[in-house]
């Protein structure tokens, strides 16, 4: 595929930025540190270290025997960065950033972040390897997911690496797994539930329908621990970015009504925008797509006001003084804050509330009675405590200290697994827009770094084995969920979590990748 730019490992991991992962090794060395004299703490530390520097070796050494890559510098490095990164060490892995990636040694968390995300990768083929740079496909250990991993070292001998790019592919040639029948497919999907739930990995519900209708649905652990009140089907997950699909079908739905240009800029609505000059220049297609340089909400001024900001007008004003963070159309860049723009766009083009707007134009004629974002302090029937992980612990605690007064435009809101499907098939049955305007709104418009298309909110991808399937993820501590409307196959893919991401997204790819062509 073709990239707007490089994209730089960092690029690929910030949408998991908040997931910070430390590795039970490096705690279980601090507490052997423990010691009455200072000599024997500096012994222990010298043959512990001693220890893993000698298994990342070994490591390394199985890396390069068994994905046959050739004895040259970029191969050793590259091959020394997997055995490092598969380990999920944060003291190894930060050693070898040290030594051969100093300028990345800021960004170890990240990397951290990035590995429990995937589970480390391992290599499926070398496409190419020279003395000075490498290219493989590899597979993530979390899900059947490939990717590229190109490294460039430098020739003096020391050979740091100079640049190491992952992006996601898409070519079918290379898909992992074979599609099965519908019975099989569904098997082992119960069976990766099953086990991952008894794994802790999972806790949430699952569905799988066929031309509408459900094949498979499931629900699995506890929607509140305390009170030990099992997930149901019925139960409502808050859905982080998947309350997109709502946002762009509601632009898309007013552009059909001829309310709205899709190629109007920002200004044309909010004529009193604080930063006029990018007003003028973003357009609401560029917003939709993420290619408008908006820039994210989430941070410092995000975790000052969190509380405060119960109004899309309230995010405008904290964040509407900032000018793009890249020119607008340039290039494709999350955008979170974009999507709080297109819902104050609804506002002005419906002169409704936003969530009156979504509530009575798409929810209520899709049939999705328990789908919303109302406020976190307000009591919702049936509405799951999100858990997420604390470290290297393997306890969890509940996430209600990360939450937004309530969801927005962007994100945040929840729904179930029955609702979500009767989303898809409102959408695909062509409740809420015609045709035209259905295919305009899900089929991909720019490339992403994870190897997709971004389409109107939705994603718009090629799982491997070939199949097309467009919706769309969310995912924060405590939450993770996925929509897959799978073309022409008839088949979507619904798992929604309150447990740390992946633990939807490895499952509803899972199901993608096996489920039946037709």
């Amino acid at each position: 595929m073709v990239l707007h730019r490089p994209v730089e490992l960092a690029a690929l991991i910030r949408p998991w930025r908040w997931i910070h992962f430390h590795s039970a090794g490096f705690v279980k060395m601090q507490r052997s540190l423990r010691c009455r004299i200072l000599g024997r703490c500096v012994y222990r530390i010298v043959k512990i270290m001693s220890l893993l520097l000698a298994l990342l070796f070994l490591v390394h050494e199985s890396v390069l025997a068994q994905a046959n890559l050739p004895d040259t510098p970029a191969a050793s490095q590259l091959s020394a960065w997997l055995a490092a990164f598969n380990t999920g060490d944060r003291t190894i892995l930060l050693k070898f950033l040290e030594k051969n990636e100093p300028d990345r040694v800021s960004h170890v968390d990240e990397t951290m972040g990035f590995r429990a995300r995937t589970g480390g990768f391992d290599i499926q083929r070398v496409m190419e390897c020279a003395e000075l740079s490498c290219i493989v496909v590899v597979k993530e250990r979390n899900s059947e997911r490939l990717g590229q991993i190109t490294i460039e070292v430098d020739p003096t001998p020391a050979h740091l690496i100079k640049q190491m790019r992952i992006r996601a592919t898409r070519d079918p040639t290379d898909s992992p797994v074979s599609r099965m029948t519908e019975s099989e497919a569904v098997s082992a999907f119960k069976a990766r539930l099953e086990t991952d739930a008894s794994e802790g990995k999972f806790s949430g519900a699952a569905m799988i329908a066929k031309n509408g209708v459900p094949v498979f649905s499931s629900a699995y652990g506890l929607a509140n621990r305390e009170t030990h009140i099992p997930n149901r089907l019925d139960t409502k997950f808050r859905i982080g970015s998947m309350n997109k699909m709502f946002t762009a079908t509601a632009i898309v739905q007013l552009a059909q009504a001829g309310k709205l240009r899709l190629d109007d800029p920002l200004i044309k609505y909010l004529p009193d925008y604080p930063n006029k000059t990018f007003a003028a220049k973003v357009t609401i297609h560029q917003l939709l797509t993420h290619t408008g340089g908006a820039g994210d909400i989430f941070g410092p001024e995000f975790e000052q006001h969190r509380l405060e900001l119960r109004t899309l007008q309230d995010y405008v004003k904290l964040y509407g003084k900032r000018g793009a963070t890249f020119e607008p159309g340039s290039h494709w860049d999350y955008s979170n804050y974009g999507f709080i723009l297109l819902g104050r766009i609804v506002e002005k083009a419906s002169s409704q509330d936003y969530y009156e707007y979504v509530r009575e134009n798409i929810f209520h004629p899709a049939g999705m009675n328990s789908t919303d974002s109302l406020p976190e302090d307000q009591a919702v029937a049936n509405r799951s405590v999100g858990y997420m992980s604390q470290g290297d612990s393997k306890d969890s605690r509940p996430n209600d200290g990360t939450l937004p007064y309530r969801g927005t435009s962007a994100g945040g809101g929840y729904s179930t697994v029955d609702d979500l499907l009767a989303f898809a098939n409102a959408l695909v049955g062509h409740k809420l827009l015609d045709p035209e305007h259905t295919a305009l709104l899900t089929t991909g418009k720019v490339d992403t770094p994870r190897g997709d298309k971004y389409a109107y909110g939705f994603s718009d991808e090629v799982t491997p084995g070939g199949i097309r399937c467009f919706g769309h993820g969310g995912g924060a501590p405590g939450m993770n969920g996925e929509l897959k409307i799978c073309m022409p196959s008839g088949y979507v893919i619904i798992v929604l979590a309150n447990v740390d991401p992946p633990a939807a997204t490895g499952i509803a790819d899972f199901a993608a990748s096996r489920l039946p062509n037709r």
